[in-house]
């Protein structure tokens, strides 16, 4: 029987000792485990050392350092033969759509029964996609299509507009609240802060963000995917 090598980054250390368990204790395929890495600079590492001992990477989009894109960006060709299976939370169609235009070979909801995992495996290192129970390319706003919702709050967009702007939390909350049209007094009195309070936030968010105006501010978050 074949053996897959695997590497896995995730950073919820729980749940990774899970996955190892259901992974080598599975008699259809011989799993080693020849990599463990907790953030996407460590997974990028660890690939770019192990890129020929390495088969399969079981990958979470939401990693601290680098995320789970950045990581494949940055790989670029050194992937060669890896197959690659996001293993996410995120059901957010235009996340799902990004995962599969950057190259990844399935996508799988952690929501999902651990049989689901096998099946996707087993397709996509037999060199076939696979979209796992669950997975909408497509919301429901979108060419009539029904789709998952995104995560309540944040998403992975997000959290990199985060980082490249360094924003503060409430400055997000602000700017989410101003993209959907509301005025200072209007976020004010939702965040229980003063309408001047906002002013403020309202003027650093957008010299962080190098614009002048609310327009130019709703156009950047757009082009962030942040809408």
């Amino acid at each position: 029987m074949h053996i897959i090598r695997t590497v896995i980054a995730d950073d919820h250390p729980i749940f990774v000792e899970g996955l190892k368990q259901v992974l080598l204790s599975n008699f259809d395929f011989r799993f080693k485990i020849t990599a463990l890495a907790a953030d996407g600079r460590s997974a990028l590492h660890q690939l770019k050392h192990k890129k020929s001992e390495t088969d399969l990477l079981i990958l979470d989009l939401n990693l601290p350092e680098l995320d789970g894109f950045e990581v494949l960006e940055a790989l670029g060709a050194d992937r060669q033969h890896i197959r690659v299976l996001i293993l996410s939370m995120y059901e957010d169609p235009k996340l799902i759509k990004e995962a599969f235009k950057v190259g990844v070979d399935g996508y799988l909801l952690k929501t999902q029964v651990v049989e689901e995992l096998f099946v996707g495996i087993r397709e996509i290192m037999e060199g076939n996609r696979y979209i796992g129970k669950g997975v909408m390319l497509y919301s429901s706003e979108e060419d009539g299509h029904t789709g998952a919702s995104a995560p309540p709050h944040t998403d992975i967009f997000e959290d990199k507009f985060i980082r490249k702007y360094h924003l503060t939390k409430r400055e997000m909350e602000i700017l989410h609240l101003i993209t959907r049209a509301k005025s200072n007094k209007e976020i004010g009195l939702q965040l229980f802060i003063s309408d001047q309070t906002v002013s403020v936030h309202r003027k650093n968010i957008m010299r962080k963000l190098g614009v002048s105006n609310t327009a130019a501010l709703i156009k950047v978050a757009y082009e962030n995917s942040l809408l």
